[in-house]
């Protein structure tokens, strides 16, 4: 097996990895997440989850290796939904898609790097693998006094949408359609199919 490196800090990718009895290394990716404003969701989370690829792959460079990046956000009546500034943005939003059905969208990219390394870094990859897969959630309703209890919580801040299907909130999720990997934002079947595991 290939030296496999994680261009993300996410707890919760490492435990997806580890789950599956691969001990990745680990680095995460720090780049600028402003997208340009004609992308479609599905379009911004693969760009994004490429430029954490090539940000780690050529910072962190060796060869025969496999980087893999993700990166998920949620969307909502056509509108991309990353994590929450503060109390208020995680209440707007979770008050915005309680009782209906959102979108958690997943962008993975995985580089495979060969013997050598090349004078250009795109050059170095001998396979480049991106794609999105989307799962659909449905909420349950709600109370604002149910949300709030909630919001003056740690837990929305680090999380697309402002919440974890696994974590506390989770209770208040109807059913999905779709992966439920995606939507803790690892889609760990098309990975390993990708990774030939």
């Amino acid at each position: 097996m290939k030296n496999i490196i994680l261009a993300s800090g996410s707890p919760r990718r490492i435990e997806i990895m580890k789950d599956h009895g691969l001990d990745p290394e680990i680095r995460p990716a720090d780049v600028n997440e402003n997208l340009p404003f004609y992308m479609t969701p599905e379009a911004s989370v693969m760009y994004l989850a490429f430029k954490k690829a090539v940000h780690t792959a050529t910072l962190h460079y060796k060869p025969d290796s496999i980087y893999i990046s993700a990166d998920t956000i949620v969307e909502y009546k056509g509108q991309i939904i990353g994590k929450p500034h503060d109390s208020g943005d995680a209440f707007h939003t979770l008050h915005e898609l309680r009782n209906d059905t959102h979108h958690v969208i997943t962008g993975v990219c995985i580089l495979e790097t060969g013997s050598a390394q090349s004078s250009s870094p795109l050059q170095s990859f001998k396979r480049k693998e991106c794609f999105y897969e989307t799962t659909s959630v449905f909420f349950k309703d709600y109370s604002d006094d149910e949300l709030l209890a909630y919001v003056n919580t740690a837990e929305p801040y680090d999380k697309a949408g402002g919440y974890a299907i696994q974590g506390t909130f989770g209770k208040y999720i109807d059913h999905i359609e779709g992966d439920y990997d995606n939507v803790v934002g690892f889609p760990w079947e098309r990975i390993a199919a990708l990774l030939k595991l």
